[in-house]
């Protein structure tokens, strides 16, 4: 492989226009596909296997007019009393509007100054488009508003359509850049990496839309795919270039430069990408169509980030020729021949820590691996839960909506549960309304509502605690106990009991069969099950750290404020397995960075102590630089306004800062210390049957010391 990337580099470096036209058409013709052909992104709520499934297929079957979505019209009066007049009126518009099957009658406050307005819809929440499904409840609020009355929405119909705002995310796109002009001291030099990530990504981009023509993908997925894709993207341009620059430094022509670069750092470069790709994989074993559709968009991302790394940065590279050095390095160069640049006598500093840490290990070793315990001490607490209105920041609609019906109406008004009855299996609808009203955990019961023809009904109870409290949960697990055979207990918030139940029951399937596969492809890199098992340790280490930050931020509410959020909220079911995957791909790609270059120096020395420090010397400065990259981009992403993105860029920035400081500076080299020569053992017969894929690029550095 490193012969092959070497010559597919040097040819891009000596014909960079070929590229450049290459990769223009690609983006071209995909963007071509996506504008003709592509379709829009969706949520897939339907999830075979949840106790609230059936209930909703019920519905669907015998009752459509309340099987679908639904949206809570909540009107509140500064002055008094609710006009009972423009409730009736506002009710009217209401029940003309498109999809929509029910409106029950108004529900007032007992000072009757705050008025709800249950819409039900016969088509779901996923049929409605951008503001499709908000437009028409806005505008039938109009004259409402117009005679002095608020008028705030809840309900799915709002509430599913807080999608990414992609504002936030150019902040740390453009800290980013900083970072790089600060690494390189060269615009140029910066701007090859952010141009690479931007086009693989441009790419991925479209060939996402061009899949949810033809299959369901999420309506963050895309978003997701953007922060993985820009943070890895650059991280891997950034290597190249850094690689290129060292070969520019030693005499190398820009040519060969660029060879070098693809025949040594590429190999890692697609090593690496691989690893995250695989983790990716992990996604489908959640159980929920929406996980599989994040996965599809971050692999298309992910892969065509990773093409355009090890071919646009060599035709780039030869393009720039010596200017990615800055103007105060190009007059030492010259062609293939002059003497190279002098090193600088004094070791980098990433050395003398590793050699700091390498002379006694095991406080080093012990220190780190009690400071990730401690960080993820708080993990033991987490709670999980979709996001819904209670964790919106408080100037939206669906918040205020949330919080007026919370005080008038009490905090289980914000997560109703549906109980729809199948008649004709004998249940009867009187005798479950009564079984529910005795429940402790019930507030509130409806009068059932029989369909046209009598075989089904649906009786509406509200619990006494909010959607998230961990009393509703169990209150929805206690009336399916009691209730009979034919009834069930369906919505929004039995259907987030039943996901976040799924979701934590899955967790340790993906996280087994994603550490498996790392392992395993790890052991085939490196030709060491040693190095392979202790990089999947620590990073399970790093990951279950994060975690335990996030329920710190979030949970209990350390930085939740400052993050724009209210207060304290439950971790996202939709975060921790994404997470996982993502991370666990991410934290592979710095382990394959830096342990090739340490294999690099221990074949060449066979020390296993001085291959650590000179591979950490070679690669921490790169290492640090792409951590505080995509540690930019991704707090850009902290800052959008939708909480699952928001908690999955303070997870991913958090997670990168544990390792590239924690693991990879302290515990890396002080494990490595520890092991020796152990780090590198492998059994005859798997030395024997596991390929030599040269990820060290052995191949290209023999190829130019003949030169």
């Amino acid at each position: 492989m490193s012969t092959f990337l070497y010559r597919v580099g040097s040819a891009g470096a000596a014909h960079p226009w070929r590229i450049l036209s290459l990769w223009a058409a690609i983006l071209a013709t995909a963007a071509t596909l996506a504008v003709v052909a592509g379709g829009e992104t969706r949520d897939d709520y339907d999830i075979p296997g949840l106790a609230s499934t059936p209930g909703t297929h019920l519905l669907v079957d015998r009752f459509p007019e309340m099987s679908g979505t639904d949206a809570r019209v909540v009107v509140h009066s500064p002055d008094g009393a609710v006009p009972a007049a423009e409730l009736s009126s506002l009710g009217e518009r209401l029940a003309e509007l498109p999809g929509v099957g029910f409106v029950a009658p108004p529900r007032l406050s007992d000072g009757g100054d705050t008025a709800i307005l249950d819409v039900r819809y016969s088509i779901p929440v996923t049929d409605f488009t951008g503001s499709e499904g908000t437009d028409p409840l806005e505008a039938a609020a109009a004259d409402t508003r117009a005679a002095g009355l608020q008028v705030e929405f809840g309900g799915e119909v709002h509430e599913n359509n807080s999608a990414p705002s992609g504002s936030a995310e150019l902040i740390g796109i453009g800290v980013a850049l900083l970072i790089l002009v600060f690494a390189f001291g060269s615009v140029v030099a910066a701007g090859l990496p952010l141009l690479v990530a931007l086009t693989g990504v441009g790419v991925g981009g479209a060939l996402i839309t061009v899949t949810a023509a033809v299959t369901d993908v999420s309506t963050i997925a895309p978003t997701i795919a953007t922060m993985v894709g820009i943070g890895v993207g650059i991280d891997y341009a950034l290597l190249l270039v850094t690689r290129y620059a060292d070969g520019l430094r030693d005499g190398m022509t820009p040519r060969e430069a660029a060879g070098y670069a693809n025949g040594t750092a590429g190999v890692s470069v697609v090593f690496a990408g691989s690893t995250v790709l695989v983790s990716l994989f992990g996604l489908r074993l959640a159980g929920l169509p929406v996980y599989s559709s994040f996965g599809y968009a971050t692999f298309l991302t992910v892969g065509a980030v990773m093409l355009a790394a090890i071919t646009l940065v060599p035709a780039l590279c030869g393009l720039a020729g010596h200017r990615v050095l800055g103007r105060q390095r190009r007059g030492v160069l010259g062609r293939r021949g002059r003497a190279p640049r002098p090193r600088a006598a004094r070791e980098p500093l990433t050395a003398r820590w590793a050699r700091r840490v390498g002379r006694r290990p095991w406080p080093w070793a012990v220190g780190a691996l009690l400071l990730l315990l401690l960080l993820a001490a708080p993990v033991l607490q987490m709670r999980t839960w979709p996001q819904d209105a209670g964790s919106a920041p408080t100037s939206n609609t669906i918040r205020v909506a949330h919080d007026l019906m919370a005080d008038e109406f009490g905090p289980g008004a914000n997560g109703p549960l549906l109980v729809a009855v199948d008649t004709g299996g004998g249940a009867d609808p009187a005798a479950v309304a009564a079984t529910l009203s005795q429940d402790p955990g019930i507030a509130r019961v409806t009068p059932p509502i029989v369909n046209a023809d009598g075989t089904a009904a649906v009786v509406t109870a509200e619990p006494t605690t909010a959607p998230q409290d961990e009393a509703t949960t169990d209150t929805v697990h206690r009336l399916r106990g009691a209730l009979p055979d034919g009834v069930h207990v369906t919505g929004v918030t039995a259907a987030f009991v039943d996901i976040s139940a799924r979701l934590a029951e899955r967790l340790w399937l993906v996280v087994g069969v994603v550490v498996a596969m790392s392992v395993a492809l790890l052991t085939v890199v490196f030709r060491a099950p040693v190095v392979a098992v202790k990089a999947a340790a620590m990073n399970l280490l790093s990951v279950a750290a994060t975690y335990g930050v996030m329920v710190a931020v979030f949970q209990w509410g350390w930085g939740a404020t400052a993050l724009g959020l209210p207060g304290q909220t439950p971790v996202s079911s939709w975060v921790p397995i994404l997470m996982f995957t993502i991370l666990f791909g991410l934290s592979m790609d710095y382990e394959v960075f830096l342990l090739s270059r340490v294999r690099e120096m221990w074949l060449r020395s066979g020390d296993p102590h001085g291959s650590v420090v000179q591979g950490l010397a070679a690669t921490g400065r790169v290492i640090t630089s792409a951590a505080a990259v995509m540690i930019a981009v991704f707090t850009g992403f902290a800052l959008d306004a939708n909480v699952t993105v928001k908690m999955l860029g303070v997870g991913l920035a958090v997670a990168v800062l544990i390792d590239v400081t924690i693991v990879r500076m302290v515990l890396v080299p002080a494990t490595m210390a520890l092991l020796g020569r152990f780090n590198w053992w492998a059994p005859g017969w798997l030395e024997r049957t596991l390929p030599n894929l040269d990820v060290e690029g052995g191949a290209t550095e023999k190829r130019l010391a003949r030169v």
